[in-house]
């Protein structure tokens, strides 16, 4: 079986990048009492605290909707891919695992504009991971 676009683009990002901008490494991270307002929260502000596993939530429906479009992939099928953020997020839950908190967060979000809350910001992280890989 060869790996998908995606996967590969994916890998190739990360072997080539060690140091990423978004390492929590030296912030507080706060855990999240209410991960499905906290995550519909992330989708409308954009000053949050790093509050997990909410933002887990949101950088995988985020993720799985572009790859979705950008990809021809299922959207369902893309979050249950243990590997969608790469392994680099340990409050990362695939859809199989936590489908309930998914589909309460996913009711409240979809479609989401792109412009509001922290969106914009973790665009920007998909587009280099998987569109310019050299930058």
């Amino acid at each position: 079986m060869t790996k998908k676009d995606w996967k590969v683009r994916q890998e190739i990002y990360h072997r080539l990048h060690r140091d990423h901008k978004d390492s929590l490494y030296g912030y507080d991270i706060l855990m999240s009492d209410d991960i499905v307002n906290d995550a519909v929260n992330y989708f409308n502000e954009s000053e949050m605290p790093f509050i997990y596993p909410a933002k887990s939530y949101v950088v995988a429906i985020c993720y799985a909707t572009w790859l979705a479009k950008d990809f021809k992939e299922d959207f369902y099928e893309l979050l249950k891919d243990k590997e969608l953020l790469y392994n680099n997020d340990p409050y990362f839950k695939s859809y199989d695992e936590d489908k309930d908190t998914y589909d309460k967060i996913i009711e409240k979000v979809l479609p989401f504009d792109e412009n509001k809350g922290i969106v914009s910001d973790i665009k920007e992280y998909y587009k280099a991971e998987f569109f310019d890989i050299n930058s």
